[in-house]
């Protein structure tokens, strides 16, 4: 329900980033919104809700897989957006988990993900704290911790 020119006007709007290929993903997401729902028959809220919290990575790889710009941490801090128990894999979470053996390779592989979403819900189970604030205390606890 966005035509091309009103995503040419949000491209002129300086209150956002007008960059018209970013721009396009508000399209494209939706669509991939409406498209889960109709495909899953619930709103997606419900879909995000119900995901299981011991494989947040998949969501991840839904989000990249399905949506438009959502790979890299974009897709993690969307979800932090609407609410869902994420950890980040920030520069100084993976200097850590790297520092510590949980992982040995690209931190976007499939090897790296399950490692740290494994080590993750451990960390969740012992310690009672969600996940947000599990990453953030591995964030604030290792690396540089400089504020831009």
């Amino acid at each position: 329900m966005m035509p091309d020119d009103m995503m040419e006007r949000k491209a002129q709007d300086p209150a956002i980033i007008r960059n018209f290929s970013k721009i396009k993903t508000i399209r494209e997401n939706a669509m991939m919104i409406t498209d889960t729902e109709r495909r899953e028959e619930r709103s997606f809220g419900e879909f995000i809700s119900q995901w299981p919290k011991d494989d947040v990575v998949g969501l991840w790889r839904y989000l990249k897989k399905n949506g438009s710009r959502l790979g890299g941490n974009t897709g993690p801090y969307a979800l932090r957006t609407l609410g869902v128990d994420t950890f980040l894999l920030t520069q100084d979470v993976e200097g850590f988990l790297r520092n510590h053996d949980i992982i040995d390779s690209g931190i976007t592989s499939q090897r790296a993900l399950q490692s740290a979403q494994a080590f993750f819900n451990d960390l969740r189970e012992q310690s009672g704290r969600n996940l947000s604030e599990l990453s953030r205390i591995v964030s604030f606890g290792f690396g540089q911790n400089r504020v831009q």
